[in-house]
């Protein structure tokens, strides 16, 4: 029962560390520019090159209507360009600046960092735990996101 507690524990500790985020970094974003995560994501996203609203929804899982929100604000921001496409007007590409550039490769940056802390945990692990740790991550999955 206790490793019960602990797990109810960790994941109320988690949930209120990422509130109001899509994801769950470990340290901090040392950018110091105040962004939304959804914010944080588009710009991540567009330094691999221009993409439209719709891109963006479908590349992060959200509506457009919160991608367009959000792309507003950075384009207000002076972090995004916009640019409509030749072919049909009613599409908008959407582009980094040079000044969001540096913030882009900074969370870029960060999810690396935390994927490697990730790895370092379990790099103490041997592969039979490593496959126990899989099959309770998924069986927790299936739990708690059952429609």
């Amino acid at each position: 029962m206790d490793l019960v507690l602990k797990i109810d524990g960790f994941l109320s500790e988690v949930i209120l560390a990422s509130e109001h985020s899509n994801e769950f970094l470990v340290g901090h974003c040392t950018s110091g520019v105040a962004l939304t995560n959804t914010q944080e994501h588009i710009l991540m996203l567009l330094i691999d090159g221009p993409m439209t609203n719709t891109d963006l929804a479908k590349s992060l899982n959200v509506s457009q209507a919160a991608v367009t929100k959000a792309v507003k604000s950075l384009v207000s921001k002076g972090f995004l360009k916009t640019q409509k496409d030749s072919k049909d007007g009613r599409v908008t590409y959407f582009s980094l600046t040079s000044e969001a550039l540096p913030i882009a490769q900074e969370h870029l940056h960060h999810h690396d960092l935390t994927l490697k802390a990730y790895e370092s945990i379990l790099m103490s692990y041997s592969d039979k735990e490593k496959l126990v740790i899989d099959s309770f991550l998924e069986q927790l999955r299936e739990e708690l996101f059952r429609d």
